[in-house]
């Protein structure tokens, strides 16, 4: 590893001007280039991030608009495994229209040592990508391979751009519907979070290194002074829709005035909210399903961005709390076709290979496979905890009452039914025992006081005992 000289003020006009960038990302005055600037598109540094020694490489879209070629490409490489020496995260501000087409097979082999580095790193350092511009060609899976994708407005990420497309598919298409953080945002899942500009992209990637790095330890007695009746905030109706995310805010600490959580994939799959926070002073994930998307069930999509989460907070040692309010997976022909089965065995294995501490709380109603799927004891969550009232089932008494007395149901005077429904749904609560019967077998450990839910699980993550895990985080 060499590190330069102190690189002093950015003097240059460009915006796009790589070291500019990394001034403006890394605390004032700490960049440390790790080899001179010259034209290879891209430049690589170590500097610091309210503190923490961080490494990152930077796009030189000045040059070739920062096409990579084996000079650049070897920098990304050293500035990855210096990452991976020294155990400090890596972030990438890309700016790059892919490999450089004039060195031919040369640069598509130096491209891909890049990725192999990448995936060396995976689950060893945390990986941040900040796109700043075209990340296109070869450049784009750059990105896709990192732990989280922040896209700036200007950021634009495709394998094909829109003129090949129109060539071979004859669709019309503009780069920001290609490939725009829009598009990445809400359909395809490719970013994390969609930044208001430059700017903003910046900043949350800074704000993730510390959540990454500076984890910090459980502060009990601040988690309880932040606790507040949970329960309050749910619709007074059962059957009502509402969002979850004021109650995961509530649950998390709150900084400066603002919540702590950085929601991640958030237009995507909107079912199921995933995000990172402060609780009492740790860094934690937050995995909650969402009642106001599809009534909060489990579909292929989410199944399959709540399994990655899952499993990136495992590989970086972060303890998750599962807020739980779903009846089931979403049925349909749609679903099955779209490999919900496949998709949603993912999480279930996400969860049973975890070591990570991680606490399950049920707010309202957990039924049938998404009983499993969120985090169940069987699956080895570390505690379950229900509200009062809440119900655990392989699906609501009702719809059990439908299917178990079919024929008595429909043999009844229709003036009768409603009240034999009814009758039947009482005794078949009472059968099935719902979440007390589940505290009884140990399935539910404890039915708690909404008002202390956030001590009550920092707690029981806090007790956790600690279990390394090395697991790498394949972009499920």
């Amino acid at each position: 590893m060499t590190i330069m000289a102190p690189a002093h003020a950015d003097t240059a006009t460009d915006p796009r001007d790589p070291l500019g960038r990394l001034q403006r990302f890394f605390d004032p005055g700490t960049v440390l280039p790790l080899h001179p600037r010259d034209k290879s598109g891209v430049l690589a540094a170590i500097g610091e991030i309210d503190g923490v020694r961080t490494v990152a490489y930077c796009s030189d879209a000045t040059v070739m608009g920062g096409a990579m070629g084996v000079e650049g490409c070897k920098h990304m490489v050293d500035a990855i495994d210096t990452a991976i020496d020294s155990k400090m995260p890596i972030v990438g501000l890309w700016h790059s229209g892919g490999a450089r087409l004039a060195e031919g097979v040369e640069a598509l082999h130096a491209v891909g040592l890049v990725f192999e580095a990448m995936v060396r790193a995976s689950g060893l350092v945390p990986q941040i990508s900040v796109v700043l511009g075209f990340a296109a060609g070869g450049a784009a899976y750059g990105p896709a391979l990192t732990d989280i994708v922040i896209m700036a407005p200007e950021g634009r990420v495709f394998v094909t751009g829109p003129d090949v497309v129109r060539s071979v598919t004859g669709e019309n298409v503009d780069m920001a519907t290609l490939g725009g953080p829009v598009t990445h945002g809400k359909k395809s899942g490719v970013c994390h979070i969609v930044a208001h500009d430059e700017a903003d992209a910046m900043h949350r990637g800074r704000r993730l290194v510390s959540m990454f790095a500076e984890q910090g330890e459980f502060d009990l007695v601040a988690a309880a002074h932040g606790d507040v009746d949970l329960k309050a905030m749910l619709p007074a109706s059962a059957k009502r829709a509402y969002d979850v995310k004021p109650i995961v805010h509530e649950l998390l600490d709150n900084v400066d005035g603002e919540s702590s959580f950085e929601e991640l994939q958030g237009g995507y799959a909107r079912s199921i909210v995933t995000g990172l926070g402060r609780m009492g002073g740790r860094t934690v994930g937050v995995l909650a399903n969402n009642p106001i998307r599809m009534g909060g069930c489990l579909n292929s999509e989410s199944a399959e961005k709540a399994a990655r989460f899952v499993r990136l907070c495992n590989s970086f040692g972060i303890p998750l709390v599962v807020v739980t309010d779903v009846p089931g997976y979403l049925p349909g022909v749609s679903m099955e076709w779209e490999g919900v089965v496949r998709r949603g065995a993912k999480l279930l294995h996400a969860f049973a290979e975890a070591r990570v501490p991680r606490v399950t709380l049920v707010t309202r109603k957990i039924y049938g496979g998404a009983y499993i799927a969120m985090n169940a004891r069987s699956l080895g969550a570390t505690a379950v905890y229900a509200w009062p009232e809440s119900e655990v089932a392989v699906m609501g008494a009702k719809a059990a009452v439908g299917i178990l007395h079919k024929k008595a149901i429909a043999a009844a005077p229709e003036e009768e039914r409603e009240a034999l429904i009814e009758r039947l749904t009482v005794e078949h609560e009472q059968i099935a025992g719902g979440v007390e019967r589940a505290v009884a077998i140990g399935v539910v450990d404890e039915i708690i006081d909404p008002a202390k839910t956030r001590s009550i699980i920092a707690a029981a993550l806090a007790a956790a005992p600690a279990r390394p895990s090395h697991l790498k985080n394949i972009p499920l």
